[in-house]
């Protein structure tokens, strides 16, 4: 397998054409970015690896416990950690899910401290829906398909540079080509 300085490498070298198919897929400069930065985040960050003490898990610093569950339920190379699609959306999925319960458990101790209302699920909503109107005034309403688009292809090319470096190590490239 290649390094992780390899798969560093390779992600931020492949940013620019990223960022210009983006540019000629949405005709948009703030989309292309969007999703060109999304592609470096997911190569760096939010990559495969994240199942085994790795650069990317490495780089979360002392946030990096919030992987220590998804390390345990995802075995190293399996389909749901390096699988080309379901890799990248599950660590979508659980990252959303982290963060949600941390902000949910954040907000419930905030309000118990201070003696004030339990938030419901309502008073979430209201909080988020401007967020929500602003991501979509300022970078449209595709703003979360082109962040999804740009994690995915970040970490499907270390999935690839892997696949490539199996079927060179084996001798079997011509297979790959």
């Amino acid at each position: 397998m290649p390094s992780g300085k390899v798969h560093d490498a390779i992600t931020l070298g492949l940013a620019l054409p990223t960022f210009g198919a983006g540019y000629l897929a949405t005709g948009s400069l703030a989309a292309s970015l969007i999703c060109g930065v999304a592609f470096i985040f997911g190569g760096l960050m939010f990559g495969p690896d994240l199942d085994t003490v790795s650069r990317p898990y490495s780089r979360w610093g002392p946030v990096r416990a919030i992987w220590l569950p998804y390390r345990y339920f995802f075995p190293h190379r399996s389909r749901f950690s390096h699988g080309l699609f379901f890799g990248a959306l599950i660590r979508v999925i659980y990252f959303l899910g982290v963060v949600t319960l941390i902000c949910l458990v954040s907000a419930y101790l905030y309000q118990t401290l201070n003696g004030g209302r339990l938030p419901g699920v309502g008073d979430i909503v209201q909080i988020w829906n401007p967020v929500g109107q602003s991501l979509r005034e300022y970078f449209g309403s595709t703003f979360l398909i082109i962040v999804f688009v740009g994690l995915w292809a970040g970490a499907a090319s270390h999935t690839i540079t892997d696949l490539a470096g199996s079927f060179i190590k084996t001798g079997r490239s011509g297979k790959f080509f």
